[in-house]
């Protein structure tokens, strides 16, 4: 298993990954792609070029948590949502791209840049298996408890892997 990230030279940031765990992050990556449609704009040209949307809330559980509601109050949220969604679901696909295209089996070095895109592409991979897992603060002690015939368990133990690497890669850009 990859021994996380590490401080490169220049601000860079480095692991190593084996061709199995590659395989699993570009397959979660692929998923958030697929989930987290661009965001769409009205037809008015003003609209478009502003990147003004819906102002609807997801009924998906795990898109709810991705675009949680600003506001408590309904009125407020939707206008806010009407104007930021599109452009941070673009934003949100395009973390998950980067890290799709610079997850390769061995060495990988990561510009800032790339580095901060994959944390927050790690950090919305999170927050969508979590929901689906029903995740709680004791899920440490859920996966310990937890057999490994158990149907969760590969889910679980790849939500535990993928915090692992979301800890390392913040430490290493500290």
């Amino acid at each position: 298993m990859s021994s996380g990230f590490k401080a490169g030279r220049g601000g860079t940031v480095i692991a190593d990954f084996d061709v199995a765990e590659v395989s699993v992050l570009r397959s979660l990556m692929t998923q958030i792609l697929d989930l987290i449609e661009p965001g769409t704009t009205g037809d008015d040209p003003l609209e478009r070029a502003l990147g003004i949307g819906s102002s609807e809330e997801p009924t998906d559980p795990v898109l709810a948590r991705l675009f949680p509601s600003a506001y408590e109050d309904d009125a407020l949220s939707a206008e806010f949502r009407r104007y930021t969604e599109a452009t941070l679901r673009d934003a949100k696909r395009a973390d998950a791209q980067t890290m799709l295209d610079s997850a390769v089996p061995g060495r990988v070095e990561l510009t800032a840049e790339q580095a901060q895109s994959w944390m927050r592409a790690l950090n919305d991979v999170r927050l969508a298996l979590g929901t689906r897992l029903e995740v709680t603060e004791e899920v440490h002690d859920e996966i310990a408890g937890m057999p490994e015939d158990d149907p969760r368990y590969p889910a679980f133990v790849t939500y535990d892997w993928l915090t692992y690497l979301q800890d390392t890669l913040v430490r290493a850009l500290w």
